[in-house]
């Protein structure tokens, strides 16, 4: 009797789960949030131009092709203005993609500061052709970056390295930009340059944060970066 009831009870808790297992299955917030080892492989897949999910130096190009074109046509109706342009430096003009590999993709602030010191990226070969390409037409180049006034030496030293010579103007962050929001610390440098008498024709970064704020140049655009954000 006693072996009979387990049995029953037995057969009775695998009909119901049975049962259970054939319901459907709530949908969890969680559910609609990409895998992040998904998305950090299509990440290197994007930036290896595999096929698999487009390609960075592609989209590049085609930026960086934009820009040049606008800047030959803006130089026609030059009219003896000082006519300059502003980059980004990182991920604008300098790759620091191997560094990011290093950190599956994380940003560490003191790696970061070690890396930049060693003036070690490589240039964004796009926007060196559009830099030599503004620097013939005699646009005015400035550097607008993120980084820390106390790596302009090193900044400097890369930026030469990697090709980019004879820039009018570098800006690093001082000691009074320290919590600024990206906008309005970038967008108060821009104003500087007007300041000085130009007219800004084209300005180029990979954060919509280098675009925003005024003054605008005539010409915003935008590189791809995937790989972090900055607000």
């Amino acid at each position: 009797m006693i072996l009979r009831r387990i049995f029953v009870t037995g057969m009775w808790l695998l009909l119901t789960l049975a049962v259970a297992a054939q319901q459907p299955q709530p949908k969890l917030s969680g559910d609609a949030i990409p895998n992040l080892g998904e998305v950090k492989a299509q990440l290197k897949h994007y930036y290896d131009c595999d096929g698999k999910n487009g390609c960075y130096e592609a989209d590049l190009e085609t930026q960086a092709a934009r820009g040049i074109e606008f800047l030959k046509q803006r130089a026609k109706g030059a009219n003896g203005e000082k006519l300059a342009i502003v980059l980004d430096v990182d991920e604008t003009c300098l790759s620091n993609y191997p560094f990011y590999v290093t950190t599956d993709f994380g940003h560490e602030s003191a790696r970061f500061d070690m890396w930049a010191m060693a003036a070690n990226a490589t240039p964004i070969k796009p926007m060196l052709k559009l830099y030599r390409a503004a620097r013939e037409m005699r646009y005015e180049v400035f550097f607008i970056t993120g980084r820390s006034e106390h790596q302009r030496f090193a900044t400097e030293q890369n930026l030469e390295k990697a090709g980019f010579k004879g820039w009018a103007g570098l800006t690093l962050r001082s000691s009074a930009d320290a919590g600024k929001k990206a906008a309005e610390y970038k967008s108060a440098a821009r104003k500087k340059i007007v300041d000085q008498g130009y007219r800004i024709v084209l300005n180029m970064g990979d954060q919509h944060s280098d675009l925003a704020g005024d003054p605008q140049a005539e010409l915003s655009l935008k590189l791809p970066n995937p790989f972090y954000f900055i607000p």
